[in-house]
């Protein structure tokens, strides 16, 4: 007889961390915090290239098509004689998923860009905090308070 096994697929799902005030960090490691401080990012990850992505979406500030994106990470992670690994067009499209999954990018016609090109706090209380994390709250609690 053959054994279903159940998987349990979350809905939603965000992964926080606090780390040190940002005060003291800019340009691609301040990037790198935010992207480990929402989960885009495993604490000892090398492989980061969803900082680029997001580094370089940030300082544009303007719609990129993918090959522009690409060039463009190819050229920062030379100056800053990082690996060139993740770099393949298949790779940034799905780093470009999660991305847009947050709500922090979006894909206009076939290029991308800062969601409405609002600013990141902007974006986190609009998008994270009052749709994406009251949502996943409300549920939970839902479970807390459901009883037996």
């Amino acid at each position: 007889m053959k054994q279903t096994i159940a998987k349990d697929i979350p809905l939603a799902e965000i992964t926080l961390r606090k780390y040190e005030d940002p005060k003291n960090l800019f340009g691609r490691e301040y990037v790198r915090k935010l992207c480990l401080s929402i989960g885009l990012l495993q604490p000892g990850d090398s492989r980061d290239i969803i900082v680029d992505i997001l580094h370089v979406l940030l300082r544009e500030r303007r719609q990129l098509s993918l090959p522009e994106i690409e060039q463009m990470i190819v050229a920062e992670r030379k100056k800053a004689k990082l690996q060139l690994l993740g770099v393949a067009q298949s790779n940034i499209r799905r780093q470009l998923r999660r991305l847009r999954e947050l709500f922090l990018v979006e894909k206009v016609r076939n290029a991308y860009r800062i969601t409405e090109n609002e600013h990141l706090g902007d974006l986190f209380e609009q998008k994270i905090q009052k749709y994406y994390l009251e949502s996943i709250v409300s549920r939970v609690r839902q479970y807390f308070f459901r009883g037996l």
